[in-house]
């Protein structure tokens, strides 16, 4: 039933970009497979004009094996390539980032699908309150994370302050510099003749 509703829903987005229609008809006959833990092993294969996914354990060119956090995470990583998160790709890893490209040319827009089943208006309306909500939940986060940093840093004392780490920092770099210079006089008056006696 998942597998269907997903499968419908990428096909429903082929007639509209002529890139997924040439991805699709390029990949025709080729098959992926995606394994996460926990969840079934889904079969994507091109037939030419459309996409088929099937659960199983049918043959495949490449296999993509990763936690659901990182397939999605793929998703929105546009130039990112496959081997740079915790992703094993097994086979052809150029056809596996093809179906990537498609995937993400093909990927839903949430508030059109929901706007399908509910109309226009309701689906902007709860779109409208879902990105304000993700807002609100990334602005609290990135609060969070400052003002624990900052009681771990003045109220406590585990942590230094930034302003703190920096001129440490900046210290670490000027001794390095004079050190290397140093070094360098060293080594030109290890270079001069000795003055005779």
């Amino acid at each position: 039933m998942l597998t269907a509703t997903i499968q419908n829903v990428l096909n429903r987005g082929l007639p509209r970009s002529p890139r997924a229609q040439q991805l699709c008809a390029e990949l025709a006959g080729r098959r992926i497979a995606i394994e996460a833990p926990a969840m079934a092993r889904l079969v994507v294969e091109s037939t030419g004009n459309s996409l088929r996914i099937t659960r199983g354990s049918l043959a495949a060119d490449a296999e993509v094996i990763a936690g659901p956090l990182s397939l999605l995470a793929l998703g929105s990583a546009a130039d990112e390539p496959l081997s740079s998160r915790e992703v094993e790709v097994r086979g052809d890893a150029e056809l596996a980032q093809k179906f990537r490209e498609l995937a993400r040319l093909l990927a839903p827009d949430p508030e059109e699908e929901l706007s399908i089943l509910i109309g226009d208006v309701a689906a902007h309306r709860i779109g409208r309150l879902a990105r304000g909500a993700l807002g609100w939940s990334r602005n609290a986060a990135a609060t969070l994370l400052q003002d624990a940093g900052e009681y771990f840093s003045h109220e406590r004392g585990d942590l230094v302050s930034r302003e703190e780490g920096e001129q440490f920092l900046r210290g670490v770099d000027a001794l390095r510099e004079d050190v290397d210079r140093l070094a360098a006089r060293l080594e030109l008056l290890k270079q001069q003749p000795a003055a005779p006696r």
